[in-house]
């Protein structure tokens, strides 16, 4: 191939070189580019909503009485749930839940009326699918914060019809006042936690195939190890070259995805922006430095790709977003302990919903760091590698053609 620009070579030689490889590869500009942003950009309309509102459930209301149909109103009006059927037995509501047109099913027991002004507890029942956690959750808060308090509500007037106070009926029925304070996710709002886990979870993924494919194809066999050392004017240049001009898009894609969740879905940031870019530019560069290595150190260039896939794909379960680490085994925790995405996640999340101070957010700048300087280090010891055994071989092609 000749040259671009009539270079020599040398650093600038090969970097001007990986962006003339997108023209001739169209797929590695559609794998580096387009494909991230079409997935965020799919995942940023899945979520853009925030939180999942007005689920449908199905209710079984085998009393028919004005309490049945007042918890009914009240449920109805939670912003979690929407009365979308009545069923006439619980068969039925179970073929609506397994069917997914309803993500629960309230039962009003017989007599719940009479059983409540008598002073009895009655059971109000709520079937609902704990394999969907999101929407089983979300049901299961809804209903469970409407029928208290409608139960509260006729506790109360009860007492007060009996000549007690407001006040001390009140004191009564909540002698122990709980104040909820959620600290991590306060707004519960999906686009805010869990899209913005997910965007550096997939881009993960994409920059350790990307770099793998770019690099195996020119790590391949020792004859293209050559050419590239020799386009770069020595093996580290030369890698230099190939893998800045990744480094550089992989974090207009990432200030892309950012640009998205502050700007459109109103992510809040509570922390400071320059952590956020360092944590960003250390995350790339670590999971680059892994595609190279697996370039370096699997052939073919297919081989390279399906293991940092098989590693990779599945690393999202293992960051403690959907899971909390502390309660995984300890393979799940050690795990996610060595992919850097876990630690760039909590950078993200401290600086941006937590709003967590400056000295505490240093921790996985720290990791990060390390990640990239062993990295590093070990692809240089790679590559010395190559290079020794270069210069092995020309020797005793030196030995073999000397008189």
């Amino acid at each position: 191939m000749k040259p671009p620009g009539g270079l020599r070579p040398g650093f600038l030689l090969v970097f001007r070189r990986e962006f003339y490889w997108f023209y001739r590869r169209p797929f590695l500009l559609f794998l580096t580019t387009l494909l991230p942003l079409l997935l965020m950009g799919v995942l940023a309309i899945v979520f853009s909503a925030g939180l999942a509102t007005r689920l449908p459930i199905a209710v079984l209301d085998l009393d028919g009485s004005d309490l049945s149909r007042t918890i009914i109103r009240a449920v109805d009006a939670t912003p979690d749930t929407a009365v979308a059927v009545n069923v006439s037995d619980l068969t039925e509501g179970r073929a609506l839940i397994l069917s997914g047109r309803v993500h629960g099913l309230l039962m009003l027991p017989l007599n719940l009326e009479r059983d409540v002004f008598a002073g009895r507890r009655p059971e109000v029942v709520f079937f609902y699918n704990t394999q969907t956690l999101t929407t089983g959750n979300l049901t299961l808060r809804g209903v469970s914060a409407a029928v208290p308090t409608v139960a509260a509500g006729i506790r109360l007037a009860l007492r007060t019809a009996q000549g007690q106070p407001v006040e001390i009926a009140q004191a009564d029925l909540s002698p122990i006042p709980v104040q909820v304070n959620p600290l991590f996710n306060p707004t519960l709002n999906y686009a805010h936690f869990l899209l913005a886990a997910l965007m550096p979870a997939l881009l993960q993924v994409v920059i350790v195939t990307t770099m793998a494919y770019t690099v195996g194809m020119d790590a391949e066999t020792m004859h293209r190890l050559v050419i590239l050392r020799r386009l770069g004017g020595g093996l580290w240049p030369a890698m230099a070259g190939k893998i800045l001009p990744y480094t550089l898009i992989f974090l207009v894609v990432l200030g892309l995805s950012d640009a998205v969740l502050f700007g459109l879905l109103d992510m809040p940031l509570r922390g400071e922006r320059w952590i956020l870019v360092v944590a960003g530019l250390l995350f790339i560069l670590a999971n680059q430095f892994i595609g190279v290595l697996l370039a370096l150190f699997l052939r073919p260039v297919a081989s390279a790709i399906s293991v940092g896939t098989l590693i990779f794909a599945p690393s999202f379960g293992y960051m403690g977003i959907g899971f909390p680490r502390l309660a995984m085994n300890g393979f799940s925790y050690w795990w996610g302990e060595l992919i850097p995405g876990t630690w760039y996640l909590m950078a993200r999340i401290d600086q941006t919903i937590r709003g967590t101070p400056v000295d505490l957010s240093l921790k996985p700048l720290m990791v990060l760091g390390i990640f990239v300087l062993t990295l590093a280090i070990v692809t240089a010891l790679r590559l010395e590698v190559f290079r020794i055994r270069r210069q092995r071989r020309a020797a005793r092609r030196l030995r073999e053609v000397t008189p």
